[in-house]
């Protein structure tokens, strides 16, 4: 499928709307929880065997994305955005047959083998475009698309609570529900799909001086040898600790703050602790577009140390005083849900920084498999700890007191990582000639643009050293 050329007079904020339609849809990834408690009674499952579909597609969004980056960005956005509207609406109609005939298995293969796919291949289809459209404000752009992920719970939430509630909770119930969700989701990623454009060579504004320009290249550099510099494993290490101190909170979050105050005066009610994970996603969806569009403003560097720096404050207050202050323990809860959002819509311009408009989302998906990780690191250290603590015999906070500690530390451990990112080596740089049309989108099937891929960095040696900028730092050239 060839990649769509915006004609003359395209207006580039009709690609954000495009980006969003998808992210909206498989945002309902953060929703899953809704449909717990029907399939546990109606399919007599226990709490750890229902969240599998979901675990399935988190590890499945993260491989997708790895794996299929590259493709992405050689076939293009609508190609991508039509994988994407494939896999996942196939998810749900897979799941409606397995919910329809109790064959748990097939619902787990499809929710989560089969849409997991289409959660990372969705993710990561808009990426490049936008910052290729959105040069002077890439954290922007990516903050708009990647809000929607982050918001996409707050629509599927209450919408499939109806839908369960109008076909009731049994197997047939569910199934229609799933079918329902497959089918207008389906519709509803296709306006993405038929929307979406790529840039003409001179159709998008110049990027603006970065604040940072110390870490800002000229140069682009592939996926295969962005995976081959520290700067790569460094920002693995910052996005799995910022996304795994995040995502302990989001897990666990009412049973958390219900724990802390059963023995106060002020107990949490299980209504006011549903709001207060409500709370939290309009706090992970706000972090999204707010931190992100900041760091357009102080630089991504300086953002990241607030994610992780301020993180692991908010993290030791509520450790050591969260259960003597509710609205305390709220606003250190939000703060911290608000920088795991952020990080996640700051780290495509983070990369775009190091390693140019290039590839940009096949790098994007490669970093994403920290994301995996952190989805099975975060939930496994709160539970593990909150289990043995519980049968050492203690309860309310001390549930908690030692998950909190590990999770300063791991952000710790980011905010070294992140202090270490130096400027990209220039033996990483494609060729001069290269960068300079990174952003000409090619036909996928293009002979000249196979051919100039696969040729050999010798073949070029003349251009292999791109030349430094002036405004380029002196480790940079």
């Amino acid at each position: 499928m060839t990649p769509p050329l915006a004609p003359v007079g395209w207006s580039r904020w009709l690609v954000p709307p495009a980006a969003l339609s998808v992210h909206l849809s498989i945002g309902q990834a953060y929703a899953w929880s809704v449909f717990k408690p029907p399939l546990e009674s109606a399919l007599g499952l226990s709490g750890t065997q229902s969240a599998l579909p979901f675990q399935l597609g988190i590890v499945m969004l993260g491989l997708s994305a790895a794996f299929g980056g590259t493709l992405v960005e050689r076939n293009g956005p609508r190609w991508a955005m039509t994988v994407a509207l494939v896999c996942f609406s196939s998810g749900f109609l897979l799941s409606a047959l397995g919910a329809a005939t109790e064959q748990f298995w097939l619902i787990v293969f499809g929710y989560g083998f089969v849409g997991g796919i289409g959660l990372g291949i969705g993710y990561i289809s808009p990426v490049s475009t936008l910052i290729k459209w959105f040069p002077d404000r890439p954290g922007m752009a990516t903050g708009i698309a990647i809000m929607g992920f982050g918001g996409g719970a707050l629509i599927a939430s209450p919408w499939s609570a109806q839908m369960l509630e109008s076909f009731g909770s049994t197997s047939d119930g569910i199934a229609k529900a799933f079918l329902v969700h497959g089918l207008v989701y389906a519709v509803f990623m296709l306006l993405g799909v038929l929307l979406i454009r790529v840039p003409r060579p001179d159709a998008a504004p110049k990027a603006k001086p970065a604040p940072e320009s110390a870490l800002i290249t000229t140069a682009q550099v592939s996926a295969k040898s962005a995976v081959r510099t520290p700067q790569f494993w460094l920002l693995w290490i910052v996005l799995c600790m910022n996304v795994t101190a995040g995502i302990g909170i989001l897990e666990k979050a009412a049973p958390m703050i219900t724990d802390f105050f059963a023995d106060t005066d002020t107990p949490v009610s299980v209504s006011a602790a549903a709001g207060f994970v409500a709370l939290l996603s309009a706090a992970n969806m706000a972090g999204r577009i707010g931190w992100s569009s900041t760091s357009d403003v102080i630089g991504r560097k300086n953002t990241y140390r607030l994610y992780l720096g301020v993180g692991a404050l908010m993290y030791l207050l509520i450790a050591q005083f969260g259960d003597a202050s509710k609205p305390l323990f709220i606003i250190c809860a939000l703060v911290i849900l608000s920088f795991y959002g952020g990080g996640f819509a700051t780290v495509p311009a983070y990369l775009k920084d190091l390693f140019g408009t290039y590839q940009v989302g096949a790098i994007h998906g490669r970093l994403l498999t920290a994301w995996s990780a952190a989805g099975v690191l975060g939930p496994l250290i709160v539970n593990r700890v909150a289990d043995s603590q519980e049968e050492a015999g203690k309860s309310g906070p001390g549930l908690y007191g030692l998950s909190l500690t590990i999770m300063i530390g791991l952000l710790v451990v980011g905010f070294v990582a992140n202090e270490l990112v130096r400027p990209v080596h220039p033996r990483h740089h494609r060729p001069a000639d290269t960068a300079a049309s990174a952003n000409i989108p090619a036909p996928a099937n293009s002979a000249e643009a196979n051919a100039n891929a696969n040729a050999p960095a010798s073949a070029n040696t003349a251009a292999t050293k791109p030349e430094a900028s002036p405004e380029e730092p002196k480790e940079a050239r």
